[in-house]
């Protein structure tokens, strides 16, 4: 049996992760083990989304998180990572100083990916474990600060990926969706209900993930669309503060849970799907299964 360490730094729209991983090995099995995650409120696309550029305090909290990040994988004495940024970064005007900035003050490499490759990562975390061997059309939508992927799955198989700029961060600063809207309408138009079929959505996202937990279903029961539209009835009546105190939501997320939520609702009543399965995975999952796949399990297998 062998063990090895890995991290993956995810770089959201609304906040920063940090995942550490053991992964054990033997010849019979791979298992993966969580260690530890670190979550920290750098809301990058209230900048971009609204200025286009990260702005000179923005990035100073960019800078310190990841030299805070560098330190607990030092500390953790880890083998490998991966760092990976979205949404914000991708749109960015400036997001490629700040990488460097980085670079300088820690040492650390950072990716700017584009949609399809955060999708392509998301699915190489357990995406149907926790789903009905009988649910053979799926749509799996991630709702992300700055941005909305959907994947449409037969058979547990991609057919084909989107990605749309409707994300949390990005309605809270108000500005103009409707051609977002309808671009995402016509996708599923085209591309799922001429499929005539029964689906289901895989949800994916901290407010999803959020969402589920409140619910208090096991890990392999899916939120009905009644409940969601529920949960969005009860939190509009509730203002920000409310939220916090009363429901124990972070301050980052008592307010972008409710676009995230209408997010959903809008998705579910256009493709006709009536459940949600929330399997908690994420980008920062993926990172950690694709590379210890593609440098550490090959060369172990040999």
């Amino acid at each position: 049996m062998k063990i090895t360490r890995i991290a993956a730094i995810d770089i959201g729209s609304n906040s920063l992760r940090l995942l550490i991983t053991n992964i054990i090995y033997s010849e019979d099995y791979t298992h993966y083990k969580k260690v530890s995650i670190t979550r920290l409120p750098v809301r990058l696309g209230k900048d971009v989304f609204s200025s286009g550029e990260i702005s000179k305090k923005s990035g100073k909290r960019l800078v310190d998180s990841m030299r805070a990040f560098g330190a607990i994988m030092r500390v953790n004495d880890i083998e490998d990572y991966r760092a990976c940024a979205t949404s914000a970064m991708r749109e960015s005007k400036n997001g490629k100083y700040w990488l460097k900035e980085i670079k300088k003050e820690t040492g650390l490499d950072i990716e700017i990916i584009d949609g399809e490759e955060e999708a392509r990562l998301v699915f190489k975390a357990k995406l149907f474990d926790k789903i009905q061997p009988s649910e053979k059309n799926l749509l799996f939508l991630d709702v992300g600060g700055g941005s909305t992927e959907l994947t449409l799955f037969q058979n547990h198989q991609p057919v084909l990926s989107k990605s749309f700029q409707l994300g949390t961060v990005r309605i809270l600063l108000g500005g103009k969706q409707s051609e977002n809207w309808s671009d995402l309408k016509s996708w599923i138009s085209d591309h799922v209900n001429v499929l005539n079929v029964n689906l289901a959505i895989i949800g994916s996202g901290g407010n999803i993930n959020k969402v589920h937990k409140m619910s208090n279903k096991s890990i392999d029961e899916p939120l009905s669309l009644n409940y969601i539209n529920h949960l969005h009835g009860v939190l509009t009546k509730m203002d920000h503060q409310q939220r916090i105190i009363s429901l124990g939501l972070n301050i980052d997320r008592a307010d972008v849970i409710i676009p995230a939520l209408e997010i959903f609702q809008k998705i579910m009543e256009l493709s006709g799907a009536k459940k949600v399965y929330v399997p908690k995975i994420g980008l920062s999952d993926g990172i950690v299964r694709d590379l210890y796949r593609r440098k550490f399990k090959l060369i172990r297998e040999l």
